[in-house]
């Protein structure tokens, strides 16, 4: 793995030099920073990627890629490679493990959720995003940073100043970077704790599943899910916890699995153990000046519904192109500031959907009776479609303003001319998909691709796609489509 690689393009700033020695400096190689890096060196950004770990975690948790992330893989060629290290599973039951089918024709060519390690994602966008050109170097902490209209300077523990005309704070829930910036964080504190693993039993696999049955019913989160063999996924309520940077060890599972089911099914042989809480904060600003926020440093949430990792991914792929389009010269004036308009909301949502999924997993009378309610409404197809699709990620719309009902949600993977809508897309540019044959992107080629294709499975004459595949136009006119050019990609070349 490529992981250990330190950068020797940088040197530090001395006397009055100011020029930056970077274009971007990402704090943070989990995925939200390591994808993140990949979207900009597609655009050929010097970026450098500082991690504060020395050598990549070999914490094992299985992670789940929903509906959305697999599409943003596929979009850049990735998702051959990530697939073949996970495993599929339905896209259903998500919705505060409420057990329901997945729906049927859900709006993707990829309506599985897919399990995989998370340093296995992890190592593999790291991997990707250094074979594009990215530098990583480890062990790298960020103690301070100072900006001013021409970028921003970052001083390292030990004593070390980088210069960059950008940074992005990828640095996780206790962001170093958002505290610098002094960035409120508001919401709820931690009121639960949940322990959380993969370990094997000895019990037999039948007495397993009928005293989760029995459990269930008024203990949650409960479960012990097989995942092959004798090894499970367990999820139980944690005791009394003393002290919360303490790790928890296998006896804290066998005390709280006697606890609530009477039995600790003879847990043994640890493959990673976690405890984690409920907290929910989000970030009040996700940019101030030349610094932004992505994944864990704008949001926090319980982890119920697998959404964490997939919405920090999603910030870095809506990211990526806004931030390489002020660093090639391009962006139109406000396009940076969209990262926040339209990604902010979005995580507001998902803070919203897991507070109600940590409602309806408690035990007490009156959300038990909510969750029997919702579980008998899950029965029709529209509402269980409708929390799934929330879930997944496939609902989003951003704010484009009157049109269509299309504008501003993505494109689904679609059949084109000798392959697939998404096969085109891994260059990172944007893209006019045109049935008429009668468009163009004119003096924007040099950042907009025109495939025309009279075949493709759209029902539009005409679409614009930006780089994250959200459609930014709908039409069959020329004078229209120009303006929306400009609108997302600048002044034309010409």
């Amino acid at each position: 793995m490529h992981s250990g690689q330190h950068t020797t393009a940088a040197s530090p700033v001395t006397g009055p030099e100011r020029r930056p020695l970077f274009d971007v400096i990402i704090s943070g190689c989990g995925p939200t920073g390591a994808m993140l890096a990949a979207e900009l060196r597609l655009h050929d950004v010097r970026v450098l990627v500082l991690e504060k770990d020395t050598e990549p975690t070999s914490f094992a948790r299985i992670v789940g890629l929903h509906v959305r992330t697999l599409e943003v893989m596929a979009m850049r060629g990735l998702l051959e490679r990530v697939r073949e290290r996970g495993r599929q599973r339905p896209a259903g039951g998500f919705f505060a493990a409420i057990d329901k089918p997945a729906p049927e024709d859900l709006d993707t060519a990829h309506a599985y959720l897919l399990g995989i390690p998370q340093p296995v994602i992890v190592g593999l966008l790291e991997e990707h995003a250094i074979a594009l050109g990215a530098q990583v170097r480890r062990g790298a902490v960020v103690a301070g940073l100072t900006q001013d209209e021409d970028g921003v300077t970052v001083e390292l523990a030990d004593g070390e100043q980088l210069r960059t005309r950008y940074l992005v704070g990828c640095d996780g829930g206790r962001s170093t970077v958002r505290k610098l910036l002094g960035v409120g964080f508001p919401g709820e504190p931690s009121r639960t704790e949940t322990l959380m693993g993969e370990v094997m039993l000895t019990a037999p696999a039948e007495e397993v599943s009928a005293r989760v049955a029995t459990v269930g019913q008024t203990h949650r989160p409960f479960w012990l899910r097989p995942f092959g063999g004798q090894v499970y996924s367990v999820v139980v309520p944690a005791g009394d916890v003393s002290d919360r940077a303490q790790p928890p060890t296998l006896e804290d599972f066998r005390t709280q699995l006697r606890v609530v089911a009477g039995t600790d099914f003879g847990v043994h042989s640890p493959r990673w153990l976690s405890r984690f809480g409920d907290a929910t904060r989000l970030a009040e600003r996700y940019r101030v000046g030349r610094v932004l926020l992505a994944g864990d440093a704008a949001h926090i949430h319980p982890p119920i519904g697998g959404q964490g990792l997939n919405l920090g991914v999603q910030d870095a792929f809506n990211l990526g192109w806004k931030v390489a389009a002020q660093v090639r010269g391009w962006a139109p004036e406000t396009l940076l500031d969209s990262y926040q308009e339209e990604r902010r909301p979005v995580a507001a949502e998902v803070l919203d959907n897991t507070r109600a999924q940590t409602e309806l997993l408690s035990p007490e009378p009156g959300p038990q009776a909510v969750r029997r309610l919702l579980t008998e409404l899950m029965d029709l197809d529209v509402v269980n479609r409708r929390l799934i699709e929330k879930i997944t990620g496939i609902d989003i719309r951003y704010d484009f303003g009157l049109g269509p009902d299309l504008l501003g949600r993505r494109l689904r993977d679609i059949a084109v001319t000798n392959g697939t809508l998404y096969e085109v897309m891994h260059s990172g540019r944007g893209l006019l998909l045109d049935r008429t044959g009668r468009l163009t992107v004119g003096d924007w080629s040099d950042r907009v691709d025109h495939l025309a294709d009279p075949t493709a499975a759209v029902d539009a004459p005409g679409v614009l796609l930006r780089p994250d595949g959200h459609i930014a136009w709908i039409g069959d006119g020329q004078r229209d489509l120009d303006e929306q050019l400009a609108r997302w990609f600048g002044s034309p070349t010409g």
